[in-house]
């Protein structure tokens, strides 16, 4: 949200002031000021978002500190980022609980979309980090992709004990599979799915979009760390 006039200002607020009354207000940010100033419920995140904070001054310390962390984990390059990328996100996410009562989303690698095994394995991975910096999975919501392997990926065991939400690029007949939803849930097999999807051009057109946009961003986001991580070995 822009500052503006004065008056355009108030009646801003006023507007948000009486949203709140009637919903869960939540901020679509990784900007720290702005979730300080409007005050949402909840947060969420995403690689577009974590790339335009991570080019940040204000942000450096936090992408530096992700940076020795990749270094510590050791591995080869590419492991080392995937590392880095991780904690810069769970970084983001704790950062954003400190200023928020409610829960913050992350976002699981679009790239792994279609890849359930991949998408289970990194949900566990960034909870592991959150449990690690002493944050209860009770306050932290998954990103899935709305894939058919997304929301298979979301069945996980109860036991396992992870709360997913479908991220915002879901067609509307996925959604309904969100975890913890109180819109009705539909039953598809995987076929009734797949036409279904295909039928709703807005679905086929939003999510492929979705899942372009935050994969170009995560390997541009890929492409910044990597420089820095060059310019820290060698003691730039």
């Amino acid at each position: 949200m822009s500052s503006g006039s004065p008056d355009k200002r108030r009646r801003m607020e006023s507007a948000l002031s009486q949203l709140k009354q009637h919903t869960v207000v939540v901020a679509d940010t990784g900007d720290f000021n702005a979730i300080d100033e409007y005050k949402p419920q909840d947060a969420t995140t995403n690689p577009s978002l974590i790339l335009a904070a991570a080019k940040m001054p204000e942000y450096q310390n936090m992408l530096d500190q992700a940076i020795k962390y990749g270094i510590s984990k050791g591995g080869t390059e590419d492991e080392q980022v995937s590392n880095i990328m991780d904690k810069l996100f769970v970084g983001f996410g704790l950062e954003i609980l400190k200023k928020i009562p409610g829960r913050v989303s992350t976002e699981v690698d679009a790239r792994v979309s279609f890849d359930k095994d991949e998408m289970i394995a990194k949900a566990l991975r960034l909870i592991a980090l959150y449990e690690e910096a002493g944050v209860s999975k009770d306050r932290v919501l998954i990103k899935l992709s709305s894939t058919w392997e997304g929301i298979q990926a979301g069945n996980l065991p109860s036991s396992v004990h992870v709360t997913q939400n479908l991220s915002s690029r879901a067609p509307h007949h996925g959604c309904s599979h969100s975890m913890g939803s109180d819109l009705e849930k539909v039953h598809l097999d995987e076929k009734t799915f797949r036409w279904q999807h295909n039928e709703d051009h807005m679905a086929v057109e939003k999510l492929s979009d979705g899942i372009r946009r935050f994969a170009a961003d995560a390997i541009k986001l890929e492409d910044m760390i990597k420089e820095k991580l060059c310019n820290m070995k060698n003691g730039q």
